[in-house]
C-alpha cells in the first residue's frame, strides 16, 4: 500500500462512531466506554503487587478485573490504530511529537509528565461521571 499523508476522513469517522454507538444502545443497552477497564486493570495491577491492600479497597473489588466487552473495546483500539498507522505508513515510536517539540520543546520528561497529569484529569472526570 501506498503512503498517504490524507488518512482517512474524520468526519466519516466520527459520523460512523456515533451511528456504531447508537446501535450499540439500541442493541445492548451500554454505551461506549473505557474508564471502568483502566480501573479494572488498575485492580488487577494491585492485587498482584499489594494484595492486602487492594483485598480492603471497596472500589478495586467492587471494579475486580475481568474480561469483558469494554476491555475487548479497549483492546481493540489499541490493534485497530497500531493496524491503521502501519497501513498508512504513520506508525513511529517518539518520546516527544513532532507538534508538542515544536510548542514546548524536546524534553521527554516534561511531556511524560503532562501526559500522565492530562490522563488521570481526564480519568477521574469520567470516574466521578460513572462513565
Amino acid at each position: 500500500m501506498s503512503k498517504s499523508r490524507e488518512g482517512w476522513n474524520p468526519y466519516l469517522l466520527g459520523g460512523l462512531s456515533g451511528l456504531l454507538m447508537v446501535w450499540s444502545l439500541y442493541y445492548t443497552g451500554k454505551y461506549f466506554g473505557a474508564s471502568t477497564s483502566f480501573v479494572r486493570a488498575a485492580a488487577l495491577v494491585e492485587g498482584k503487587v499489594i494484595p492486602e491492600r487492594a483485598a480492603g479497597l471497596e472500589y478495586l473489588i467492587k471494579n475486580a478485573a475481568k474480561m469483558d466487552w469494554q476491555m475487548m473495546f479497549i483492546i481493540g483500539i489499541l490493534v485497530g490504530a497500531f493496524i491503521s498507522s502501519v497501513l498508512f505508513g504513520e506508525f513511529k515510536l517518539k518520546a516527544v511529537p513532532d507538534m508538542w517539540q515544536r510548542h514546548f520543546g524536546d524534553s521527554a520528561v516534561s511531556r511524560g509528565l503532562v501526559a500522565f497529569l492530562g490522563g488521570a484529569v481526564a480519568m477521574f472526570g469520567a470516574r466521578l461521571a460513572d462513565g
